[in-house]
């Protein structure tokens, strides 16, 4: 049934936004003309002019968006040395002296943590295990890789101990992301379908690329798992607005809109880079760093915003936060906030009032929470605020900066229900947001007539699940403007 299209989904029982127009829980058909919902009426009560998928009473809400992905990186993460369970450096360094040997005569690997390993990289330890294969290992949070010397000569770039941090290691991720366009789409387009299979029906994609035309060029190759919205880095500004690209607008394809101006002012706590009131615990020069000045923040926004776009600004320490809500004031700009890890309690009303949409992932709290114990202890600010912003009026957008996180919008709703993922209490509780909040938070859509049929059956009642099932929610199918693009 992937890729038909239905004109019904039969005996379905709404769990998120919509629901608030219905009376009772009891099945209803929700009819689909032209890919929008044409009407929604006790089972039985409408007829069908074509295919129907029955939902046998199984609980649905609108189609999920996943509002912080870098699709290359995380679709070609499936081909690379998986770091995650490394715990010192010395055993990253023995995973990648077995790490398959790419095309390219690379070996990467990726999703490294090294905020609490008990040694550090270095140039030596890396070379005793790999040699001289040119061999990347790519931090989880993506600002700084960890380059044996043949990698390094290879790339021109030199450091004392192998690491590279903020610019040189994106620049680095951007070379190694840059694959045959076949071979990258065919990755995306499987990732897609991976997608899929948890609901996904959008995702803002934040690649370091031109993706102006990557994705007009995959979806005439059949991409159709999902909507996107492509943003433009400050290298490719002008180039942007040369090519008349607005936020919003319609780009080659339904399926794909032009999206912000991302624009990365601060580092990471896991590289601790990310701009802080208070330094980093055992160094007392680190106050993390402002990676984007102020005259020229100002700037961007300015520009973006006279050129009819959006923008994204990724601020993660409290005085990257600051700087960036005086740059929205200043310019008057739109967009969303990315991240908003450590924020300080006058900043979080200004938000509400700017307009300043917090785009956040839920499931960063969890992963990071012993780094905030060690690194972040001596801040005053709020760490990771999801009920202090939303309370405060600002708009929350949910996503998992993937590959940082797995693509899994459960995952991120889990998360921000529960502030937990194992056997732990809730992390910083007072948190919480609600499960009707949550879904608020990872829908561009509701369940009524007019609106786009996008729509994910839900094998349990989201409303009533508790966390691990929320985390393993069983997706029975997904539909994409009344397409098929996932069944059980």
């Amino acid at each position: 049934m992937i890729g038909e299209s239905v004109s019904m989904i039969r005996a379905v029982r709404i769990a998120g936004p919509g629901r608030e127009y219905l009376i009772d829980d009891e099945p209803v058909d929700i009819l689909i003309v032209d890919g929008l919902i044409a009407d929604i009426a006790p089972t039985g009560a409408l007829r069908s002019s074509g295919e129907v998928l029955d939902a046998e009473g199984a609980w649905v809400v609108p189609g999920l968006w996943d509002n912080h992905v870098h699709t290359v990186q995380w679709a070609l993460a499936a081909e690379r040395a998986a770091l995650g369970g490394a715990r010192s450096a010395a055993e990253a360094a023995t995973l990648m002296a077995s790490a398959p040997v790419l095309p390219d005569g690379r070996r990467v690997g990726s999703g490294y943590r090294d905020a609490m390993w008990p040694d550090a990289p270095s140039l030596e330890l890396l070379y005793m295990a790999t040699g001289e294969i040119p061999t990347y290992l790519i931090n989880a949070d993506v600002h700084s890789t960890w380059l044996n010397s043949a990698a390094l000569r290879r790339e021109g770039f030199e450091s004392p101990d192998g690491v590279l941090r903020e610019e040189p290691a994106f620049e680095i991720s951007r070379r190694l992301n840059a694959v045959d366009p076949l071979h990258g789409d065919r990755a995306v387009a499987d990732a897609g379908a991976r997608a899929a299979a948890r609901g996904i029906t959008g995702l803002v994609d934040f690649d370091m690329a031109w993706n102006a035309d990557a994705w007009p060029r995959r979806v005439a190759a059949g991409f159709a798992a999902h909507r996107v919205e492509f943003a433009v880095y400050p290298f490719d500004l002008d180039r942007a607005v040369a090519s008349g690209l607005r936020t919003g607008d319609e780009h080659g394809s339904p399926l794909i809109r032009v999206g912000p101006l991302k624009i990365i002012t601060d580092g990471s706590l896991g590289t601790r880079t990310a701009a802080c009131s208070h330094h980093y615990p055992g160094d007392p020069a680190n106050f993390g760093m402002l990676t984007v000045p102020e005259h020229e923040l100002i700037r961007l926004l300015t520009v973006a915003t006279g050129a009819g776009l959006a923008v994204a600004v990724h601020a993660i320490g409290d005085r990257a936060v600051t700087a960036a809500l005086d740059a929205f004031t200043t310019t008057g700009a739109v967009g969303t906030m990315e991240h908003a890890q450590l924020v300080r309690h006058a900043d979080l009303a200004r938000f509400g009032r700017l307009g300043v949409v917090a785009s956040v992932q839920p499931q960063h709290a969890l992963d990071d929470r012993d780094l905030v114990g060690h690194h972040w202890a001596e801040q005053t600010s709020i760490g990771y605020p999801l009920a202090s912003l939303r309370n405060a009026g600002a708009e929350l957008r949910f996503g998992s900066d993937a590959p940082v996180a797995p693509l899994d919008p459960w995952q991120a709703i889990s998360a921000a229900v529960t502030r937990t993922d194992d056997e732990r209490e809730p992390w910083h509780p007072e948190e919480r947001v609600t499960i009707d909040q949550a879904i608020d938070a990872s829908v561009r859509s509701a369940l009524r007539p007019g609106e786009a049929a996008d729509v994910v059956v839900c094998g349990i009642d989201p409303r009533t699940a508790g966390g691990t099932e929320l985390r393993t929610m069983p997706v029975l199918a997904t539909v994409l403007a009344g397409t098929v693009t996932h069944r059980a």
